[in-house]
C-alpha cells in the first residue's frame, strides 16, 4: 500500500476538513434564509402573525406569518430560473418535507433558485382564513416578493414559475388564471410587481380555482397525476383539455398506478412514480428553462 509523507497527508486532511465545513455552513446559511411575505405581517392580521407555528414529522401548521424558504443552486450553476413551490396538506397543514424540501433540493441542483411557501391554511381548525381570499394573497405576493428580490438572487423575471402539489396547486390556480397586474399606486413597491407566473406545474393538483375557459394568456403548464387517484385525476385531465382547447402550451403525465400523495415518487413501490421528477426535468430543459438566462 502506498504511503504519503506527514506533511501531505495533513495537508490533505485539512483540505477535506475545510471542504465538509464550508459544505455544512453552507447548508446551515441556506436553511435558515427565510423571507416573510410582509415585513410586520399579512394585511389586517399583523397582531395574530406574532403566533409560533407548528411543526412534527413531516407536517408544519399554524402558519400566520406566510414566509418564503430559499435553496440556492450549486455555486455556479445558477441559470436565472426561480420557482415558488407550495406543498399541498389539504389546507389543514403543509406537507412541509416530501412537498417542500425534497422538490426544493431537487430544483436546485438543477441550477434553479427556488423558494418553498408556507402559506396560511383555511381548513385548519379555528382558522380564521377563507379559501377565497388568503391563499390567493399569498400566491400573489410570493411571486411579486421573487420578482422583487430578482436582481440580489440573479433571477430573470421572465422566468418565474411555480409548483403545487394538490392543496398547493390549487393555491397556483388561484394566481395563475387571472390578472397579477400589481398596483401602481400602491405604498409598498412589492406590490406594484406583476404576480403571475410565467409557467408552472401541477402535481396531482386540487380541483379549486380551475377555470371553466383556460385564458389566453394561461402560463405554460406541466401535469402529471396517477389514473388511480379519487381526488386529482379528473382535474389533471380536464385542465388538459382546456389546454388544448385554449390553443396554449401544456404537457400532461396519467400514470396508471400511484394513488394520491405521492410526493417525490422515492417512496412509492411503482418505477414510473419513482422516476416523474425526471419527466418534469425533462420539459423545464426542453422549454429553455435550465438554459442560462442572457444577461
Amino acid at each position: 500500500m502506498k504511503s504519503f509523507p506527514n506533511n501531505i497527508l495533513k495537508v490533505r486532511i485539512r483540505i477535506v476538513f475545510f471542504l465538509t465545513l464550508t459544505s455544512f455552513i453552507t447548508n446551515a446559511q441556506q436553511a435558515k434564509t427565510i423571507i416573510p411575505l410582509w415585513k410586520n405581517g399579512p394585511p389586517d392580521f399583523e397582531v395574530k402573525s406574532k403566533e409560533a407555528e407548528s411543526a412534527k414529522d413531516y407536517w408544519v401548521k399554524n402558519i400566520h406569518n406566510p414566509s418564503l424558504q430559499v435553496f440556492l443552486p450549486p455555486a455556479g450553476k445558477a441559470n436565472g430560473t426561480a420557482v415558488v413551490i407550495c406543498p399541498g396538506g389539504g389546507f389543514r397543514l403543509l406537507v412541509y418535507n416530501a412537498e417542500g424540501t425534497e422538490p426544493a433540493e431537487y430544483l436546485a441542483k438543477l441550477g434553479i433558485t427556488v423558494f418553498v411557501l408556507k402559506y396560511r391554511l383555511p381548513r385548519e381548525e379555528g382558522s380564521p382564513y377563507s379559501l377565497e381570499k388568503q391563499p390567493r394573497e399569498d400566491g400573489l405576493r410570493a411571486i411579486r416578493q421573487v420578482r422583487s428580490l430578482a436582481k440580489e438572487y440573479g433571477i430573470d423575471n421572465n422566468r418565474v414559475g411555480m409548483l403545487g402539489f394538490s392543496a398547493g396547486g390549487e393555491v397556483v390556480a388561484a394566481v395563475a388564471y387571472e390578472s397579477g397586474k400589481g398596483d401602481a399606486a400602491a405604498k409598498d413597491p412589492i406590490d406594484r410587481l406583476n404576480g403571475k407566473p410565467d409557467f408552472q406545474m401541477l402535481i396531482y393538483p386540487g380541483p379549486l380555482g380551475i377555470p371553466d375557459v383556460v385564458p389566453q394568456d394561461a402560463p405554460p403548464a406541466f401535469l402529471l397525476a396517477a389514473n388511480d387517484d379519487p381526488c386529482c385525476s379528473v382535474t389533471t385531465t380536464s385542465l388538459l383539455v382546456k389546454y388544448r382547447e385554449a390553443k396554449r402550451p401544456v404537457e400532461a403525465h396519467l400514470y396508471t398506478k400511484g394513488d394520491h400523495g405521492f410526493n417525490m415518487g422515492n417512496r412509492s413501490p411503482w418505477q414510473s412514480i419513482k422516476s416523474w421528477p425526471q419527466r418534469m426535468a425533462d420539459w423545464l430543459g426542453d422549454n429553455g428553462y435550465l438554459e442560462k438566462a442572457k444577461p
